[in-house]
């Protein structure tokens, strides 16, 4: 399984800012290695956001993102205490799932 997130999310007002660093290789597919075999295809395909439990987000992925991607996103209404979750799931069927309280 892949390394954890790292997940900050800083309220200020009304809107909560989470920045998200996923630490992932992100292959594309089209790299060949030193013995000139292509490198299979592995990439995050969707992406989940919630607060408190409550879907705030998705997007769908595909083998252009870097690797170790940065999303960063605003929530309006979280406040501090509240829990920021982000789900990840990649093309060979991996997922991860890490939470961050909004400080």
């Amino acid at each position: 399984m892949a390394d954890p997130m790292r997940i900050r999310a800083q309220a200020a007002g009304d809107k909560t800012t989470v920045r998200v660093l996923m630490s992932h290789e992100m292959e594309t597919g089209q790299r060949k290695d030193s013995a000139g075999k292509v490198i299979p295809a592995w990439f995050i395909q969707e992406v989940a956001a919630t607060h408190n439990g409550k879907p705030v987000m998705t997007a769908e992925w595909g083998p252009s993102v870097s690797k170790n991607p940065f999303l960063q996103f605003s929530v309006k209404g979280a406040k501090a205490g509240d829990k920021i979750a982000i789900t990840w799931k990649d093309n060979k069927g991996d997922s991860r799932t890490d939470e961050a309280t909004v400080s």
